[in-house]
């Protein structure tokens, strides 16, 4: 099975086998043309797979409302006949969750919540062992939680979680902390270049102990075990599976998230619920991807 992962900057294309380990992977920021990176990436694919690629792969998008990504969407059909699963694009966070509870932290379990932050804010529900779509394919955009009662500009554009949140937000946060006064390790870093800024240099501030970095890192938990806790309230799971920074940066934000979570739950809740940190890493939308080309859909 071939699994494919797509957002504007970055493609990511896994062959797996029917029990779900990787047998080649490629992938390739996107540059000028995402059509070409993701041609390539099957390409390198097809030749390191031990059979011929099928007629049918899977695809997760991180962006539906993407014009670029559409536009390869529609390449990927014609390449395969037309019978790509393609047509029915599935959201990142919705093939991660089912990848998740495939073959990674949530192997088995049957009401899975996935919640995973980096650079997107994503997410997905399995319910009873299926992924959950919702009506139009929307069912799982995480960015658009609202947190926040102040009506923001950035908010309307990509959601209130992923501006609060993701890597971008992070950075703006660490900025304004620092335009207002505070000064952080970050600033030698960098050098005091804000455009060169990433979240991983907050973070590893954090790790070493940088207390503009540590507040900028418990703001962000916060609202992270918010959106957790709700999305728990709504599914009910058995399981809510934390990817993304939540994953990598689990010595930080993990005991923090865990936390806010149990402050915004009722105790039966919270001590029935399990938290587990995602396992299957990039490649989780992908995987998800090519297992949906035969798992059924609601």
């Amino acid at each position: 099975m071939i699994g494919v992962e797509l957002d504007e900057a970055r493609v990511c294309v896994v062959g797996v086998d029917d029990q779900g380990q990787v047998l080649a992977r490629a992938s390739a920021d996107a540059g000028a043309d995402l059509g070409a990176a993701a041609a390539k990436a099957l390409d390198d694919v097809q030749r390191a797979m031990p059979a011929p690629l099928p007629g049918v792969i899977g695809v997760a998008v991180a962006n539906p409302e993407s014009a670029s990504t559409a536009a390869v969407v529609s390449q990927l059909a014609l390449r395969f006949g037309g019978s790509v699963s393609a047509n029915r694009a599935v959201l990142s966070g919705t093939a991660a969750a089912a990848a998740e509870a495939w073959v990674g932290a949530a192997r088995g379990v049957k009401d899975v919540v996935f919640f995973a932050v980096d650079q997107h804010t994503t997410g997905g529900i399995v319910r009873d062992g299926a992924a959950m779509t919702g009506a139009r394919g929307r069912a799982g955009l995480m960015a658009w939680l609202s947190l926040n009662p102040v009506e923001r500009e950035d908010y309307r554009k990509i959601g209130c979680l992923e501006a609060e949140v993701a890597a971008a937000g992070i950075v703006r946060r660490m900025i304004w902390r620092i335009k207002a006064g505070d000064r952080s390790r970050v600033q030698d870093v960098i050098k005091d270049d804000f455009s060169a800024m990433t979240a991983q240099h907050v973070l590893d501030a954090a790790r070493n102990g940088d207390g503009v970095s540590i507040s900028v890192v418990r703001d962000t938990a916060k609202y992270l075990g918010m959106a957790a806790a709700n999305l728990v309230v709504i599914a009910d799971p058995e399981m809510l599976v934390l990817g993304g920074i939540m994953a990598s940066a689990a010595d930080l934000l993990i005991d923090p998230i865990r936390t806010e979570i149990a402050r915004r739950l009722p105790k039966v809740m919270m001590d029935a619920l399990k938290i587990e940190t995602a396992t299957l890493g990039a490649d989780a939308a992908a995987i998800g991807a090519a297992h949906l080309v035969t798992a059924a859909l609601p």
